[in-house]
Protein backbone atom coordinates (compact mmCIF):
# COMPACT_ATOMS: atom_id res chain seq x y z
CA UNK A 1 0.00 0.00 0.00
CA UNK A 2 1.31 3.44 -0.93
CA UNK A 3 2.14 5.67 2.03
CA UNK A 4 0.25 8.91 2.54
CA UNK A 5 1.66 12.37 2.18
CA UNK A 6 2.96 13.52 5.52
CA UNK A 7 3.88 17.01 6.58
CA UNK A 8 7.30 17.71 7.99
CA UNK A 9 7.34 18.00 11.78
CA UNK A 10 6.70 21.55 12.89
CA UNK A 11 8.97 23.26 15.41
CA UNK A 12 7.55 23.16 18.95
CA UNK A 13 6.76 26.90 18.94
CA UNK A 14 4.75 26.51 15.74
CA UNK A 15 2.46 23.70 16.91
CA UNK A 16 -0.21 26.24 17.85
CA UNK A 17 -0.37 27.54 14.28
CA UNK A 18 -0.58 24.03 12.83
CA UNK A 19 -3.42 23.25 15.21
CA UNK A 20 -5.24 26.47 14.29
CA UNK A 21 -4.97 25.56 10.61
CA UNK A 22 -6.33 22.06 11.31
CA UNK A 23 -9.18 23.43 13.43
CA UNK A 24 -10.28 25.91 10.78
CA UNK A 25 -9.88 23.39 7.97
CA UNK A 26 -11.82 20.73 9.86
CA UNK A 27 -14.84 22.96 10.27
CA UNK A 28 -14.73 24.25 6.69
CA UNK A 29 -14.07 20.83 5.14
CA UNK A 30 -16.95 19.18 6.97
CA UNK A 31 -19.43 22.00 6.38
CA UNK A 32 -18.57 22.84 2.76
CA UNK A 33 -16.71 19.84 1.31
CA UNK A 34 -13.05 19.09 0.71
CA UNK A 35 -12.77 20.29 -2.87
CA UNK A 36 -14.98 23.35 -2.29
CA UNK A 37 -12.63 24.78 0.34
CA UNK A 38 -9.44 26.24 -1.09
CA UNK A 39 -6.14 26.64 0.70
CA UNK A 40 -6.62 30.40 0.27
CA UNK A 41 -9.94 30.24 2.13
CA UNK A 42 -8.29 28.40 5.05
CA UNK A 43 -5.37 30.84 5.03
CA UNK A 44 -7.81 33.77 5.24
CA UNK A 45 -9.85 32.07 7.98
CA UNK A 46 -6.78 31.50 10.15
CA UNK A 47 -5.23 34.87 9.31
CA UNK A 48 -1.84 33.57 8.22
CA UNK A 49 0.34 33.88 5.14
CA UNK A 50 0.71 31.30 2.37
CA UNK A 51 4.29 30.77 3.48
CA UNK A 52 3.10 29.89 6.98
CA UNK A 53 0.44 27.54 5.62
CA UNK A 54 2.89 25.69 3.38
CA UNK A 55 5.45 25.50 6.16
CA UNK A 56 2.98 23.27 8.03
CA UNK A 57 1.29 21.48 5.12
CA UNK A 58 3.05 20.89 1.81
CA UNK A 59 -0.28 20.82 -0.02
CA UNK A 60 -4.00 20.97 0.53
CA UNK A 61 -4.08 17.18 0.11
CA UNK A 62 -1.57 16.92 2.95
CA UNK A 63 -3.94 18.98 5.10
CA UNK A 64 -6.92 16.79 4.13
CA UNK A 65 -4.97 13.67 5.14
CA UNK A 66 -4.08 15.29 8.49
CA UNK A 67 -7.76 16.23 8.99
CA UNK A 68 -8.90 12.65 8.37
CA UNK A 69 -6.13 11.15 10.51
CA UNK A 70 -7.15 13.47 13.33
CA UNK A 71 -10.79 12.35 13.02
CA UNK A 72 -9.69 8.73 12.96
CA UNK A 73 -7.60 9.17 16.09
CA UNK A 74 -10.58 10.75 17.83
CA UNK A 75 -12.75 7.74 16.92
CA UNK A 76 -10.07 5.28 18.10
CA UNK A 77 -9.79 7.06 21.45
CA UNK A 78 -13.58 7.08 21.83
CA UNK A 79 -13.71 3.33 21.12
CA UNK A 80 -10.93 2.70 23.66
CA UNK A 81 -12.84 4.68 26.29
CA UNK A 82 -15.96 2.61 25.63
CA UNK A 83 -13.93 -0.62 25.89
CA UNK A 84 -12.51 0.52 29.25
CA UNK A 85 -15.97 1.44 30.55
CA UNK A 86 -17.87 -1.66 29.40
CA UNK A 87 -17.05 -5.18 30.56
CA UNK A 88 -18.70 -7.30 27.88
CA UNK A 89 -17.99 -7.07 24.13
CA UNK A 90 -21.74 -6.96 23.50
CA UNK A 91 -21.95 -3.78 25.55
CA UNK A 92 -18.98 -2.22 23.75
CA UNK A 93 -20.63 -2.96 20.40
CA UNK A 94 -23.99 -1.58 21.59
CA UNK A 95 -22.34 1.60 22.91
CA UNK A 96 -20.52 2.16 19.63
CA UNK A 97 -23.78 1.67 17.68
CA UNK A 98 -25.63 4.06 20.01
CA UNK A 99 -22.91 6.67 19.56
CA UNK A 100 -23.14 6.34 15.76
CA UNK A 101 -26.92 6.60 15.91
CA UNK A 102 -26.82 9.62 18.21
CA UNK A 103 -24.19 11.37 16.11
CA UNK A 104 -26.28 11.00 12.99
CA UNK A 105 -29.16 12.75 14.78
CA UNK A 106 -27.20 15.89 15.67
CA UNK A 107 -28.04 19.22 14.02
CA UNK A 108 -25.59 20.05 11.24
CA UNK A 109 -24.77 16.39 10.57
CA UNK A 110 -23.56 16.05 6.97
CA UNK A 111 -22.70 12.37 6.92
CA UNK A 112 -19.47 10.56 7.62
CA UNK A 113 -16.39 12.64 6.88
CA UNK A 114 -14.59 9.52 5.61
CA UNK A 115 -17.39 8.55 3.22
CA UNK A 116 -17.62 12.16 2.06
CA UNK A 117 -13.86 12.18 1.41
CA UNK A 118 -14.05 8.92 -0.55
CA UNK A 119 -16.82 10.38 -2.71
CA UNK A 120 -14.69 13.43 -3.54
CA UNK A 121 -11.49 11.49 -4.29
CA UNK A 122 -12.21 8.69 -6.78
CA UNK A 123 -8.63 7.46 -7.31
CA UNK A 124 -8.13 4.48 -4.94
CA UNK A 125 -4.38 5.20 -4.84
CA UNK A 126 -4.75 8.84 -3.79
CA UNK A 127 -3.43 9.57 -0.27
CA UNK A 128 -6.89 10.73 0.85
CA UNK A 129 -8.49 7.45 -0.28
CA UNK A 130 -5.70 5.44 1.35
CA UNK A 131 -6.34 7.28 4.62
CA UNK A 132 -10.05 6.47 4.35
CA UNK A 133 -9.22 2.82 3.62
CA UNK A 134 -6.94 2.52 6.65
CA UNK A 135 -9.68 3.95 8.87
CA UNK A 136 -12.25 1.52 7.47
CA UNK A 137 -9.85 -1.39 8.01
CA UNK A 138 -9.36 -0.32 11.62
CA UNK A 139 -13.13 -0.10 12.20
CA UNK A 140 -13.75 -3.47 10.54
CA UNK A 141 -11.01 -5.01 12.69
CA UNK A 142 -12.50 -3.51 15.84
CA UNK A 143 -15.91 -4.98 15.04
CA UNK A 144 -14.48 -8.36 14.02
CA UNK A 145 -12.55 -8.54 17.29
CA UNK A 146 -15.64 -7.79 19.36
CA UNK A 147 -17.70 -10.33 17.39
CA UNK A 148 -14.98 -12.95 17.90
CA UNK A 149 -15.08 -12.33 21.66
CA UNK A 150 -18.85 -12.73 21.52
CA UNK A 151 -18.50 -16.10 19.80
CA UNK A 152 -20.32 -14.99 16.63
CA UNK A 153 -19.78 -17.35 13.68
CA UNK A 154 -17.84 -15.84 10.78
CA UNK A 155 -16.93 -12.62 12.61
CA UNK A 156 -15.14 -11.04 9.61
CA UNK A 157 -18.18 -11.50 7.36
CA UNK A 158 -20.55 -10.19 10.02
CA UNK A 159 -18.21 -7.22 10.63
CA UNK A 160 -18.41 -6.42 6.90
CA UNK A 161 -22.21 -6.38 7.15
CA UNK A 162 -22.06 -4.11 10.20
CA UNK A 163 -19.70 -1.69 8.44
CA UNK A 164 -22.16 -1.53 5.55
CA UNK A 165 -24.98 -0.93 8.03
CA UNK A 166 -22.99 1.87 9.66
CA UNK A 167 -22.35 3.42 6.23
CA UNK A 168 -26.07 3.36 5.53
CA UNK A 169 -26.85 4.95 8.89
CA UNK A 170 -24.40 7.77 8.13
CA UNK A 171 -26.14 8.47 4.83
CA UNK A 172 -29.65 8.11 6.32
CA UNK A 173 -28.75 10.52 9.13
CA UNK A 174 -27.94 13.12 6.51
CA UNK A 175 -30.83 12.48 4.10
CA UNK A 176 -33.71 10.99 6.08
CA UNK A 177 -35.43 11.70 9.39
CA UNK A 178 -32.50 11.41 11.80
CA UNK A 179 -34.79 10.52 14.70
CA UNK A 180 -35.47 7.12 13.12
CA UNK A 181 -31.82 6.30 12.41
CA UNK A 182 -30.64 5.38 15.90
CA UNK A 183 -33.33 2.80 16.61
CA UNK A 184 -33.18 1.36 13.08
CA UNK A 185 -29.41 1.01 13.37
CA UNK A 186 -29.64 -0.84 16.69
CA UNK A 187 -32.45 -3.13 15.53
CA UNK A 188 -30.69 -3.94 12.25
CA UNK A 189 -27.41 -4.61 14.04
CA UNK A 190 -29.09 -7.06 16.40
CA UNK A 191 -30.72 -8.81 13.42
CA UNK A 192 -27.37 -9.17 11.63
CA UNK A 193 -25.63 -10.51 14.72
CA UNK A 194 -28.56 -12.72 15.64
CA UNK A 195 -28.78 -11.55 19.27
Amino acid sequence: MTSTIRSAPAPAAAVGTRERILEAASELFYRQGLRAVSADKIIAEVGITKVTFYRHFRSKDDLIVAYLERLGEHERRAAEEVAEREERPEDVLRSIAEAIGSRSCQPGFRGCAFLNAAAEFADPGHPVRLTVQRHREWFHGLLAGLLTEMGVAEPAAVATQLVMLRDGAMIAGNLDDPRAVREALLASGRAIIGR
